[in-house]
């Protein structure tokens, strides 16, 4: 189901961008000294590049860690934004951060991904915003809440922003993954599809963790049509205070957002459309094919289900999952489908046949 919100589009929020051109958004993971705020700027705006961001205060998991300068390093932001015209941005996480911030002039905010998961403090946050014209985006929270991230926006657009655009960095995962924040694309896409007109941002430094897979990411990002990229950069990323390992200095951001492919979500091309829709109707046969398939399969799992029953079985058998599962991964890695893929499929039809069973058993009971 589409949720409606009054959003006004990119385009419309003064940063000089052309329809479906992406924000590029960096900066440093912190404002260290004054010095380092201005010379990235200064060399990031020799780039493409429409916002400079900052870390002004950083919510850091654990005490006696470097948790930013705080309001002073405001004016280091304002000084790098006159020094080269950029509208600068930063993250705010309570209501005496948006009073700095706006009293600053600070141009656009951004709540992180510990503020999203928190309903108290985006509220509280939504209420300072009133009647307060200013765009606001919205970190994914840490965890994989496709609702509470939605949550946020809806509390800042009822208190009147409308320009508001979402950024997806990657959720916390306790598995070890190549990535820092694993990125769990379906999540965004899921959002884009509930809210069309609401503007995705990807932060590939915070999905990666390292420099290495910045560019695959971002690539990636814009292959599903997001909006822009958020990168950050620093002068001197081996010494940075904060988040390291995933910066990069402004040239080399420069390098990965000009190896960017932007593609167009449509095209004129009357034969290049007619193609397209002939492979579409074919994957609508197949996908009807595929659900035939599976309401056959369920209906084989519900006969199991009454077999059981007559014979005192219980509906889960571990050893039969198990060999299922690995046979069927392994079934389809050969033919060019992927494990997680494969896992993911199995496991939702295996907890669909547990469900016919368990109607088939339990009508059988009453």
């Amino acid at each position: 189901m589409q949720i409606k919100l009054n959003i006004t589009p990119l385009e419309d929020w003064g940063l000089g961008l052309s329809r479906k051109e992406p924000l590029l958004i960096s900066g440093p993971c912190s404002a260290e000294t004054e010095e380092q705020v201005l010379e990235t700027a200064l060399r990031l705006n020799k780039q493409k590049i429409h916002l400079l961001r900052a870390g002004i205060w950083k919510p850091r998991t654990r005490p006696n860690s470097f948790e930013g300068i705080g309001s002073p390093a405001l004016k280091w932001l304002k000084k790098a934004s006159k020094e080269t015209g950029l509208p600068v941005t930063c993250e705010v996480a309570n209501v005496k951060h948006v009073y700095e911030a706006l009293r600053m002039g600070v141009d656009i905010l951004w709540l992180g991904a510990r503020t999203t998961v928190n309903p108290f403090a985006v509220q509280e946050i939504a209420n300072a915003l009133v009647d307060v014209d200013i765009p606001v985006m919205v970190k994914n929270p840490v965890n994989p809440d496709l609702a509470l991230w939605i949550g946020a926006l809806e509390r800042l657009n009822g208190s009147g922003i409308t320009k508001l655009a979402a950024i997806h960095r990657g959720f916390s995962s306790h598995s070890q993954t190549r990535y820092r924040n694993i990125p769990l694309w379906e999540i965004p896409i899921e959002m884009m599809r509930r809210i069309p007109e609401l503007p995705m941002i990807c932060d590939p430094s915070h999905i990666c963790g390292r420099r290495d897979l910045l560019q695959e990411v971002s690539q990636k990002a814009m292959d599903l049509n997001f909006d822009g990229i958020m990168l950050e950069s620093h002068i001197n990323p081996a010494k940075a205070l904060s988040d390291a390992k995933q910066q990069v200095v402004p040239e080399k951001y420069g390098e990965i957002v000009n190896s960017l492919v932007i593609r167009k979500t449509s095209t004129d091309d009357v034969m290049v459309q007619h193609t397209l829709d002939d492979l579409r109707e074919l994957i609508d046969e197949k996908d009807q094919e595929v659900i035939s398939i599976l309401v056959e399969r369920m209906g084989i799992a519900e006969r199991i289900g009454d077999y059981k029953r007559e014979n005192g079985i219980t509906i889960l058998q571990p050893a039969r999952w198990d060999e299922l599962i690995r046979g069927r991964v392994e079934a389809g890695e050969k033919l060019g489908l992927s494990q997680q893929f494969m896992q993911d499929l199995y496991n939702a039809v295996h907890n669909e046949s547990i469900r016919h069973q368990t109607k088939v058993m339990n009508k059988a009971a009453v």
